[in-house]
């Protein structure tokens, strides 16, 4: 499994390995056995996360080309052949029958000297339109299993749409029933978001009015802990401030409404749970494949978007209060998120992947 960077690849990686593991735990006779190692970077989320759910972790080292400056895609360049000769190295070691890629940096030279190799690829690819990494890799891997159905066209009879995979937990959340005091989750991708944070915290005048009607929690990422946290200090106890959420699935069960970002998995979780959003997509994300997440949701009737241009503390209140004021509305919105989501989605990809592994 090539999983490295951030939640929205680690954590659609983790389900299918769980769901594969779940399997070897229960075969029988002639069912097969897996063993399954991660591939990753050295980022502290990944490294605390894989680990914990109980999988072996192979580091790389790695970095991004595209949306960089001159001097830091020179620089990241140079790491390039080390990620080459360390993923040549790992693949050795390991003798693999299928690899497993949800796409970022890291997954591009692993998953293309797994191809050289004759070895099975399997790409995941989460995201309404595909990234640079995902794109590139279409005409040498095996298969694509793809979240939305108009990522299909990139991947031609390669493509199995399958849906997102997603953790079990997150379809054991029962339907919510919005009533006072609301719960909001504003949650900026594993990462935080900056401009989130500080929309919110501007925000802040204009709650304390709604103070007996809003409860919230509030994950802001590492380096905004701090400055999130103390400025709600002042607000009493109906906020919940937290650098990362071990627990979404928890978070989410006791959420009204959602703020977030549109990374595949973020949108992901909130059908899968039924939760309505209000959902800023992060407009740096590699070919604005997060606004075209975030669309998808809202041509649903699950949430409502915002582009960060227009985020501003007078126009998140206005859709947060106005949903608050309609709580059938926010019910439905919840019930069409869950539409979109498909149960079966990580089976559905564990099967293609034992597929190929069979046949190695």
């Amino acid at each position: 499994m090539v999983a490295g960077g951030t939640g929205g690849h680690i954590f659609p990686a983790l389900a299918v390995a769980e769901e594969l593991r779940l399997r070897s735990e229960c075969a029988e006779g002639d069912s097969p056995h897996y063993t399954i190692d991660f591939l990753g970077t050295q980022r502290p989320l990944e490294a605390r996360l894989i680990p914990a759910a109980g999988f072996p972790l192979h580091t790389l080292a790695a970095a991004g080309l595209k949306g960089m400056g001159a001097l830091r895609t020179l620089q990241n360049l140079l790491v390039l052949p080390r990620t080459v000769f360390g993923a040549a190295g790992i693949l050795n070691e390991l003798q693999p029958r299928v690899v497993v890629g949800v796409g970022g940096y890291i997954a591009g030279p692993v998953m293309l000297e797994a191809a050289l190799r004759e070895i099975s690829t399997v790409l995941i690819e989460p995201n309404a339109r595909p990234g640079l990494t995902n794109r590139l890799l279409g005409p040498v891997v095996r298969a694509a299993a793809v979240g939305f159905e108009e990522a299909a066209e990139f991947y031609g009879e390669k493509a199995h749409w399958t849906g997102h995979p997603v953790r079990r937990r997150f379809f054991e959340i029962p339907p919510k029933r919005p009533v006072p005091p609301f719960t909001l989750l504003i949650v900026g991708g594993s990462q935080g978001s900056r401009a989130i944070n500080r929309t919110m915290l501007a925000c802040l005048p204009l709650l304390r009015r709604q103070i007996e009607q809003i409860r919230i929690i509030h994950q802001t990422g590492e380096p905004d802990y701090n400055e999130v946290r103390s400025a709600y200090q002042s607000q009493g106890p109906f906020v919940e401030v937290y650098a990362f959420i071990e627990d979404m699935g928890g978070a989410l069960a006791q959420a009204d409404l959602v703020i977030s970002r549109a990374g595949a998995t973020a949108v992901a979780e909130l059908a899968a749970a039924g939760r309505p959003g209000v959902l800023v997509p992060f407009p740096a994300a590699t070919d604005q494949h997060q606004l075209e997440n975030a669309r998808a949701m809202e041509r649903a009737g699950a949430a409502k978007v915002i582009v960060q241009a227009e985020l501003t503390p007078e126009r998140l209140m206005r859709e947060i209060l106005g949903l608050f004021a309609n709580p059938e509305k926010l019910y439905c919105m919840g019930t069409q998120a869950l539409q979109l989501s498909r149960p079966d989605a990580t089976a559905r990809i564990a099967d293609l992947i034992e597929g190929f592994a069979r046949n190695a």
